[in-house]
C-alpha cells in the first residue's frame, strides 16, 4: 500500500465528497477542479484497492469500506487539527476557542464571574457559551460539540470523566401569604399538597422534583411548566403556586417580588454541579486552562 497517497488534502476532499454526496459539490468545498476532485479519489481507491464511491447520475454514495474510511479520515484530520492548533497556543500565546455547554443554574449563578475572571487573564482565548439541559449537555460533549460541560449531579454520564464543580442548595420559592411562607424549613413531602410551577421535563432540576415525589408515592400538582427561574418566580406570585429553585438563583427575585424562599429538609435539596469531558488529554490548552480554572473556583 502506498502511503504516499493519503496526504491531507486528498483525505478532506473525500470526507467533503462523503458529506456532499457529490464528486463536483466536494471539489467546490475543496477549492480543486472537479477533474483533480476525480483523480485524486480515483488514486485514493487504487491505494487503497477498494472502490470507495458508488457513483451515480444524481452523485455518489459510499462503499462499506467508504464508510470506514470516512470514519477513518475524520479522526485523522481532527487529531491534525488539534496538533496544529496545540503547536500554535505554544508558539503565539495561549490562544483559541473553547466550547462550553451550562445548565442554566451554573449560568445564572457562577459561570459569569469564573468565566470572566477566566477571559481577563486569557483575552486571546474565544468561549462559545451555550445553555442547555443537562442530558443535552451529556449528550454534546459525547458527540464532541461542547469541550467542557456544567451540569447537574444524577445526571447519567458515562463514557465522561467528571469532577465537582460548585455545591447548589434548592429551596422552595412561595409567595408570601402562602401557608408554607413563613416556615423555617419544609420538607418536600409537605410541599406536595399544593399546586407547583415547574420546569420543563426534560430539566434536571424537574427530573430529580418527579423522582423524589415517585418514591414518595405521591405524585407533584402541576400548575404550569415555565423555561426560566424568573418566569417561574413571576407565576408563583401570580398564582399562589410554588416551586424549587437553586437559593443563588432565586435570591436576587426574592428582593424584588413577592415571594419567600424555605429551605428544604431533604439531602437531596444539597447536590453538586459538575464539570464533565470527554477526554483531558486530548483538550487543546486553552480548554485544559479553563478546566483548571473552574475546577480551581469551584474549590
Amino acid at each position: 500500500m502506498n502511503f504516499a497517497r493519503f496526504d491531507l488534502t486528498t483525505l478532506a476532499l473525500f470526507v467533503a465528497v462523503a458529506r456532499a454526496g457529490s464528486i463536483s459539490a466536494g471539489a467546490r468545498q475543496s477549492h480543486l477542479a472537479v477533474g483533480a476532485a476525480s483523480k485524486r479519489i480515483s488514486d485514493l481507491e487504487a491505494a487503497l484497492g477498494t472502490p470507495l464511491l458508488y457513483r451515480n447520475t444524481a452523485g455518489v454514495d459510499l462503499t462499506d469500506a467508504g464508510q470506514a474510511c470516512l470514519a477513518h479520515a475524520q479522526r485523522v484530520l481532527q487529531e491534525v487539527e488539534q496538533m496544529a492548533g496545540t503547536l500554535s497556543d505554544f508558539a503565539q500565546g495561549v490562544r483559541g476557542q473553547v466550547r462550553i455547554a451550562a445548565n442554566t443554574s451554573a449560568l445564572t449563578q457562577f459561570l459569569p464571574e469564573d468565566l470572566a475572571a477566566f477571559m481577563d487573564e486569557h483575552p486571546a482565548v474565544r468561549v462559545d457559551l451555550e445553555e442547555q439541559n443537562s442530558t443535552e449537555i451529556v449528550t454534546a460533549l459525547l458527540e464532541n460539540r461542547a469541550d467542557i460541560g456544567v451540569f447537574a449531579d444524577r445526571t447519567p454520564a458515562d463514557g465522561l470523566l467528571t469532577v465537582p464543580y460548585r455545591p447548589d442548595e434548592l429551596v422552595l420559592v412561595a409567595p408570601q401569604r402562602h401557608p408554607l411562607a413563613n416556615l423555617p424549613r419544609v420538607a418536600f413531602s409537605d410541599t406536595l399538597d399544593y399546586a407547583y410551577i415547574s420546569l420543563p421535563q426534560a430539566t434536571s432540576l424537574a427530573t430529580r422534583l418527579n423522582d423524589e415525589s415517585l418514591r414518595l408515592g405521591k405524585a407533584m400538582r402541576l400548575r404550569i411548566q415555565v423555561r426560566s427561574f424568573d418566569a417561574m418566580c413571576r407565576m408563583v406570585v401570580a398564582t399562589g403556586g410554588v416551586g424549587i429553585l437553586p437559593r443563588l438563583a432565586a435570591e436576587p427575585h426574592a428582593r424584588s417580588m413577592s415571594i419567600r424562599l424555605i429551605p428544604l429538609e431533604d439531602d437531596w435539596a444539597h447536590r453538586w454541579l459538575l464539570l464533565g469531558v470527554r477526554d483531558i488529554d486530548t483538550l487543546t490548552v486553552a480548554a485544559r486552562l479553563l478546566l483548571a480554572h473552574l475546577r480551581s473556583d469551584g474549590g
